[in-house]
């Protein structure tokens, strides 16, 4: 399971940064539901205070900025030297993916525990978003937004390898495409969430 945002990848001037694969250390950091959520948020959104974060979260900025702390321990997020004030400090996500699934941790109870409530978190959180657009209504967006959105699945039969390499298709176009737009502003632009989901359904027989 792998968190995407934000990603510098495929510049054939700079050298490929590859996903961080987070240690037990911090995965237990950032398991809590508030953490995860704030995390996507710096992914999604782009860099924030405790108190923009609070306002969104419906939180105090105590509580925000008390969470901040404890993932910047970790180097999950850090602190945007160049904007604000003492007051007032910016927090951002690094370059680069970081991967949730580590071998490492997942030999142990505490990291098998931190994984699985960061996973159950960060996918809870996707499909809230997920169903409040289709909750609010895709007819009431604009029509360039209607014709620029897709909600879709599909079923194949694939094997191990057939799987492994349209997995290196679809990360390659969504690494370029962040890559190219990652911090475009102007009129229109919003940030928009991209989504890829693949993985072996379970044989019909398989009763575990």
């Amino acid at each position: 399971m792998t968190n995407d945002e934000p990603r510098e990848m495929h510049d054939p001037a700079a050298p490929e940064i590859e996903d961080r694969v987070l240690d037990t250390g911090a995965l237990r950091a950032l398991a809590h539901p508030l953490r995860v959520q704030i995390f996507d948020i710096l992914s999604q959104y782009g860099p924030q205070t405790a108190s923009t974060l609070a306002t969104r979260l419906g939180e105090s900025s105590g509580s925000t900025s008390y969470h901040l702390r404890a993932l910047a321990k970790h180097d999950l997020i850090r602190e945007r030297a160049d904007q604000g004030t003492g007051r007032e400090r910016w927090w951002e996500r690094p370059v680069g993916g970081v991967s949730f699934s580590n071998p490492e941790a997942m030999a142990t109870p505490a990291g098998r525990a931190a994984t699985q409530i960061v996973m159950n978190e960060f996918l809870r959180h996707r499909n809230d978003q997920l169903l409040d657009f289709v909750n609010r209504g895709i007819s009431g967006l604009e029509e360039a937004w209607q014709e620029g959105t897709l909600i879709s699945t599909a079923s194949t039969r694939l094997t191990p390898e057939q799987s492994k390499e349209l997995v290196a298709k679809i990360k390659a176009l969504i690494d370029d495409t962040v890559h190219i737009h990652r911090n475009q502003t102007g009129e229109d632009v919003r940030p928009v969430t991209i989504r890829a989901d693949l993985f072996p359904l379970p044989d019909l027989g398989d009763k575990s």
